[in-house]
């Protein structure tokens, strides 16, 4: 384990890294031997690579806006759940058949810890307050459940929709640890298939390699797009080919409304011949900092709000929606082909993204600087950045209110992305669907609270002829619904059609419970 025997101080030393041993001397004998396995696992000069990369792209593109290599999403390859509702079923029908042959997957990207919610965990492993204080996690595994079940009972022969979870380094045993000890959620255990991302060292802006500690690199999860390589670098591939995998639904974990393995999504991408497609929900504030999806140099691609001017943002058609108003939601269909593709042709050529940040160091006489400004980078590669390489590419609009509301940020007065937040998008949603299944609300005297049709061109009428309705107060009713009763909104009727509710209303697979509190 001596680094000058093993050849480790010349490899530093070639690589312009050798500052990394510079407290070897006063490192404890277990300190060496961590310090030493992590430099050995480290190919500095791959490193070194990314980091020239990086700064180049980075520079070349930092004062560039993309608005005149920008073009819209054709309607050609645009489904949408307002402008298609004669299509819907038939796409519900056909993702559900894909479903019940095994050949859809869930691959999910839970890197992310809560720092910004106040908490040191997993976000899958939070709480947002809801009746039955269900966490993101779990809400996600019973949609599976369901969905299943919803599969099989089209064609009475079971199936399985295997559960790929993408961890970081920080996540991994945290998160493994919490489905041992829910039992998986009633999933079978072999089917939910931990894997973990890459790190990389974070970097000065000279390209030395930062330590956190005397005897530790800073190292930093590869971004989402840290994906591709992790597929292929941990048989996750072989895997999905062994169990006859087609399709692969990825999303992130923060959002509580996501639809895991939407089949009206999948039959949509499956339908058009995708190889790849987006789900996306409509931008209406230009100065929303979200990212969109459209054509760039004729390529697809997730151009930031950072990239374009505010003049192209604001930019409208004819009937008065933004022209640039895909919004990307981090919710995308691969086909097995093209993701194996990615995998061995592309991901290579992928250039790393630089995130400047403010990095603890150790300096030179070995005391811990947590730095007021930027001090570094941290580099990343997106989900998103393999667009550009799909032969086939569709993008399926959705509705925000019923689709999107994503986790991000600790409660605070009119927060944004916050568990209050994620909480009432839920309740709201779950109270539409009693509303549609013909339930109805009652206040504290026995009136019936008011409702009203959905805003918008949302066209309120659903394709069965249904009045689309949410509640008319400012507060979402508080109500929840198991996913293991209902996916999105089915099978309701028998259980509250022509009924009065009082909040909290709970239904589950136990059946229709009122959770009233001293008439409150």
């Amino acid at each position: 384990m001596d680094p000058n025997t093993s050849g480790l101080v010349q490899k530093l030393a070639e690589a312009g890294q050798s500052h990394l041993l510079q407290f070897w001397k006063e490192l404890s004998p277990k300190d060496q031997q961590d310090l030493f396995h992590e430099l050995q696992g480290v190919d500095f000069q791959e490193i070194n690579g990314f980091f020239k990369n990086a700064m180049e792209t980075s520079s070349s593109t930092r004062h560039e806006k993309m608005d005149g290599r920008m073009e819209p999403v054709p309607r050609e390859v645009l489904g949408s759940v307002t402008r298609d509702r004669g299509s819907l079923k038939d796409w519900e029908v056909k993702g559900l058949d894909c479903i019940s042959q095994s050949k859809v997957a869930v691959l999910l990207l839970a890197g992310g810890q809560g720092t910004r919610l106040g908490v040191s965990y997993p976000k899958g492993m939070y709480d947002v307050g809801l009746p039955s204080h269900k966490t993101l996690f779990q809400i996600q595994a019973e949609r599976i459940l369901k969905l299943q079940q919803l599969a099989e009972r089209k064609t009475t022969v079971k199936c399985c929709v295997p559960w790929y979870i993408m961890t970081s380094g920080r996540t991994m045993e945290s998160t493994k640890d919490f489905f041992s000890q829910h039992n998986y959620f009633g999933l079978d255990k072999s089917n939910v298939i931990f894997f973990q991302q890459g790190m990389l060292p974070a970097m000065d802006y000279n390209g030395k390699i930062i330590l956190e500690s005397k005897g530790k690199l800073a190292m930093a999860p590869d971004g989402n797009g840290g994906l591709y390589r992790a597929l292929g670098n941990q048989g996750i591939l072989d895997d999905m080919q062994r169990r006859g995998i087609e399709f692969i639904h990825v999303y992130c974990v923060d959002n509580i409304l996501v639809k895991v393995a939407d089949p009206t999504f999948v039959g949509f991408c499956v339908q058009k011949g995708a190889d790849c497609g987006a789900k996306v929900v409509e931008k209406t504030n230009p100065t929303e900092a979200v990212g969109v999806v459209c054509k760039v140099d004729g390529r697809y691609q997730v151009v930031e709000y950072s990239e374009i001017t505010l003049a192209t943002a604001e930019k409208r058609s004819s009937d008065g929606r933004l022209i640039f108003n895909a919004g990307n939601v981090a919710n995308h269909f691969f086909s097995f082909s093209f993701l194996r593709d990615v995998v061995q042709k592309y991901e290579p050529q992928l250039q790393h993204h630089v995130a400047q940040k403010k990095i603890p160091y150790v300096d030179l006489q070995g005391q811990l600087i947590k730095p007021e400004k930027p001090n570094g980078i941290k580099m990343e590669k997106f989900v998103f950045d393999i667009f550009q390489f799909a032969k086939t590419f569709v993008v399926y609009e959705v509705l925000r209110e019923d689709e999107f509301s994503p986790l991000k940020n600790a409660d605070t007065q009119d927060g944004k992305d916050t568990p209050t937040t994620a909480r009432h998008a839920l309740m709201s949603l779950h109270h539409r669907w009693v509303l549609n299944a013909g339930g109805h609300f009652i206040d504290e005297n026995g009136r019936r609270m008011p409702a009203i049709p959905r805003d918008g061109a949302a066209g309120s009428v659903t394709d069965d002829g249904n009045r689309n309705l949410k509640d008319g107060t400012d507060l979402p009713i508080k109500c929840e619904i198991s996913p293991l009763v209902s996916y999105a909104g089915e099978g309701l009727e028998e259980l509250v059609k022509g009924r009065e509710f009082q909040a909290t209303l709970m239904i589950d697979e136990r059946g229709v419970h009122e959770l009233v509190k001293n008439g409150v």
